[in-house]
């Protein structure tokens, strides 16, 4: 028979799929559910292309492609970048839920305004990650209205819970609303040029089901025979037969060959095929196959997920050899581009060790990072020990990331084949030799952590050999692991802080020597911190601006942030230390970094300080409302994190909280070594004690911290809880009278009346506790002729949130009446109690 002209590429979007797709624009959040082939990314696509055009709408447009949430992530900054969104750049993937929420505030206040924003994530079903399903539900209760999240997937990833929580913010397209009816069938296969009679129809919705894909492939056999296919042929059948199985050998094996990419370009598709006439093939395609779609930046191409799972069966049927070849050619692709995970993945699946290791070396163990512990020790089982060993930099970086995910077994196994190859290796010269060699006595210094004696040994060893920086070891990294203490990392034994300092000093010229100055000030800092505790405040000064002249400007973030905590506390004793009272002004200086451990050690600072001075309702909330098992802390500071927590369950007067605590973390911090912690945590559990009437236990421990603390003259735990212990301490000094505790008791009476000063000065009135700490400072702002706009500028929110806050505040104070009145009767209410207290 003759054929008929036909249009297969015609994009067909009913009346009724039109309408269902309209609250989109009302709403914060789309869930898009329908299994493969329903046309969930055209119909979008399509809805997304049609607001566009109104002028004042910006898409963005986020592809899945596999279950690593690190390549995610580089998706979604691709995406925004290509919008002209810039803002996410230097972040990094959120790791925990306090690194989430700073990210759904950036992309509220960022992303407010006037303009539409539609963020589209598709194939959601391929990431298999519950946590940003999560994420995606809290930041839709967050949106501004003109950002609306629409995410696209197979499987349902929304709760029961979920669903009723989002209530009107969520809106939902199901299968029923993509598939076609009768009715619509008829129209979509009359414009594909079929004319089709009843029973054609009929046999064809029957068949079919409405199933797009389905409809599609049983209309390109009927175009091609004339007939409908068996019906007992399985969807990938009828997609190899209709679509592959009639292309000339070399547009198979272009099919073949791609389906592998994720994405690809012409430029690609040459180099990976090595085929000349790639593009023309390609724009061939295009034009003839609705399964490969141009990408909106204009030179990208991707293929539907039903031709790539068709393609990788056939690329499977490929003879070893040039799977092999294909695969290498991949993994130079991406190892050119710095596409460091998409490379090792190619290579391992071409079973290229050597190439995998040497991207590891490239990469650092930056983004090896990302992936599971079990992944990369897999990968260490197959590899052949003589190719782990002809490449010693690598065996240097997965050591380093060994320990930091604990494998300490395997970590000395990759030692000993480093040693191993030092010594064998006739190719490597004397200079490469000192320098593996050293390196290696770098990263082993690591288990000796927090024994500054035993590492200053070998951070010695290793300046004395290497002539070059360490690769395994980033200068902008953390050095501290999130603590916001040096003293408190490294203070190991009572009675040792004099052997510990000069350890520290003579050690830390070394380590900066070969890490190209990662944490320097702290061996200036650990010394400022232990005057400090000793109470020598101007000795303790000095040297703290000492540190903060050395590290300026040499982006250790990191040790300033732990000069702040010094100088938080210091400032509680010594008049002209320089410390920002404003937080958010500190704030407002971290966020741009996007560092989520920066900002933890800054929010404990703040916490620690307000608990010092019994200023609870000005602590950070993830202090204030016990969020710590929130974030993904290091473990080497967990327990500071936790010490700090119990001095705010001490402000917020929770005392038996603190001893059930306390229980816990003291076996914590006597395994871990940290003298000066478990001091802290000892004398916080006798104030609980003691405000709880249990002077003989509160008795006890004072006595066993005041032999601990002794040795080394550390004043400061005591004197910052005399207020908690004054009664107790005075019981003791009066039977032992020591030198040690009457200054402890001198001290402390000073103190305890400069923070009563401060709590008075800065304190909010009884009326106003029923607000939080948030709604008290957008209170405080309100007072002060804020508009709702300039607050969100001010406090990093989306003008949407703001108003929500001030709604709520409005609600607790029982304030009524129009915008305006309401402003005025919050003005005049915080005048007249700020009159009461004068």
């Amino acid at each position: 028979m003759s054929k008929k002209k036909y249009n297969l590429n015609t994009i067909y979007i009913s009346e009724r799929l039109q309408e269902n797709l309209k609250p989109i624009s009302q709403s914060a959040f789309t869930a898009v559910t329908a299994p493969m082939g329903y046309g969930k990314t055209t119909a979008i696509n399509w809805y997304l292309d049609k607001q566009s055009k109104n002028g004042n709408s910006c898409v963005i447009r986020i592809s899945i492609y596999s279950d690593n949430l690190s390549v995610f992530w580089q998706s979604v900054q691709k995406a925004f970048a290509f919008a002209g969104l810039d803002f996410l750049d230097n972040y990094s993937c959120p790791s925990d839920a306090a690194s989430a929420g700073m990210l759904a505030d950036e992309l509220c206040y960022s992303l407010s305004g006037q303009t539409s924003y539609y963020i589209f994530i598709d194939d959601f079903h391929l990431l298999g990650e519950p946590h940003v399903a999560d994420f995606f539900c809290m930041l839709a209760k967050r949106l501004p209205e003109n950002i609306h999240l629409i995410v696209s997937g197979r499987n349902a990833f929304l709760s029961g819970k979920e669903i009723l929580r989002l209530g009107k913010k969520l809106y939902q397209i199901h299968t029923r609303d993509l598939c076609l009816n009768r009715r619509e069938l008829s129209v979509y296969t009359h414009r594909c040029g079929a004319s089709l009679n009843e029973d054609q129809l009929n046999t064809l919705l029957y068949s079919s089901e409405g199933w797009f894909s389905a409809v599609y492939l049983n209309l390109c056999t009927f175009f091609e025979s004339g007939h409908f296919p068996d019906h007992t042929s399985n969807i990938y059948d009828m997609f190899s037969s209709a679509m592959i199985a009639p292309l000339s050998d070399a547009q198979q094996e272009f099919l073949t060959v791609m389906g592998l990419a994720d994405e690809f370009t012409v430029e690609m598709a040459l180099f990976i095929t090595g085929n000349p006439e790639a593009g023309q093939i390609l724009s061939l395609m295009t034009r003839q196959n609705a399964f490969i779609t141009p990408l909106p930046d204009g030179v990208s191409f991707r293929f539907h997920h039903m031709m790539k799972e068709c393609t990788q069966r056939a690329f499977a049927m490929l003879s070893h050899e040039k799977q092999t070849d294909f695969r290498n050619r991949y993994g130079q692709w991406y190892e050119s581009r710095g596409q460091f995970l998409q490379a090792l993945a190619a290579y391992n699946k071409a079973l290229n060790y050597d190439a995998a290791l040497a991207v590891i070396q490239k990469d650092a163990g930056i983004l090896l990072a990302s992936l599971s512990p079990e992944k990369v020790l897999a990968f260490l089982d197959v590899c052949p020990t003589e190719i782990l060993k002809n490449r010693p930099l690598a065996l240097l970086v997965l050591m380093r990331r060994m320990f930091t995910w604990h494998q300490i077994p395997k970590m000395l196994e990759l030692k000993q084949l480093l040693t191993d190859t030092i010594a064998e290796d006739n190719t490597l010269s004397e200079d490469e030799r000192k320098n593996l060699s050293g390196e290696c006595d770098l990263i082993m210094s690591f288990l000796m952590y927090n024994d500054i004696t035993g590492m200053s040994v070998l951070h010695r060893q290793a300046s004395s050999k290497m002539t070059r920086p360490a690769i395994s070891i980033r200068k902008t990294g953390s050095w501290t692991f999130g603590s916001p203490s040096v003293l408190m990392m490294f203070h190991r034994r009572s009675g040792t802080l004099d052997a510990e300092l000069t350890a520290m000093n003579e050690c830390m010229p070394h380590y900066y020597r070969i890490t190209q100055g990662h944490g320097q000030g702290a061996e200036l800092l650990m010394n400022a911190e232990a005057a400090f505790m000793q109470g020598n405040f101007s000795d303790a000064q000095i040297l703290l601006e000492q540190t903060y002249s050395t590290i300026a400007s040499n982006g250790q973030h990191n040790i300033s942030l732990c000069c702040d905590f010094l100088a938080a506390r210091l400032s509680l004793f010594q008049e002209g230390v320089t410390f920002v009272k404003n937080p958010e002004v500190k704030r407002k200086e971290l966020l741009p970094l996007h560092n989520m451990m920066w900002l933890n050690i800054f929010d404990s600072t703040y916490a620690y300080y307000y608990a010092l001075i019994r200023m609870p309702e000005k602590i950070p909330a993830l202090f204030k409302d016990h969020m710590l098992s929130t974030v993904s802390f290091l473990s080497p500071c967990r327990p500071m994190m936790e010490m700090i927590e119990n001095q705010v369950f001490l402000s917020q007067k929770m005392y038996a909280k603190v001893i059930g605590r306390s229980e816990t973390l003291l076996p914590v911090c006597e395994k871990m070594h940290y003298e000066l912690v478990s001091l802290h945590v000892q004398i916080q559990t006798a104030a609980a004690y003691a405000m709880l009437g249990k002077h003989h236990d509160a008795r006890q421990l004072l006595q066993k911290a005041l032999g601990h603390a002794m040795p080394d003259g550390f004043l400061i735990p005591f004197v910052e809880n005399y207020n908690y212990i004054k009664d107790v301490l005075g019981s003791i000094n009066s039977i032992t009278p020591e030198p040690f505790t009457d200054r402890i008791l001198s001290l402390g009476s000073v103190y305890e009346q400069h923070c009563r000063c401060l709590s008075s000065r800065n304190s909010r009135p009884e009326s106003l506790n029923m607000l939080n700490s948030r709604e008290a400072e957008i209170a405080a702002l309100i007072t002060d002729r804020l508009s709702n706009r300039e607050i969100a500028e001010r406090l990093f929110l989306s003008e949407g949130t703001v108003k929500q806050y001030v709604n709520q505040i409005y609600s607790k104070l029982m304030i009524n009446g129009d915008t305006r009145t309401k402003r005025k009767q919050l003005a005049d209410l915080i005048s007249s109690i700020n009159k009461g207290l004068t």
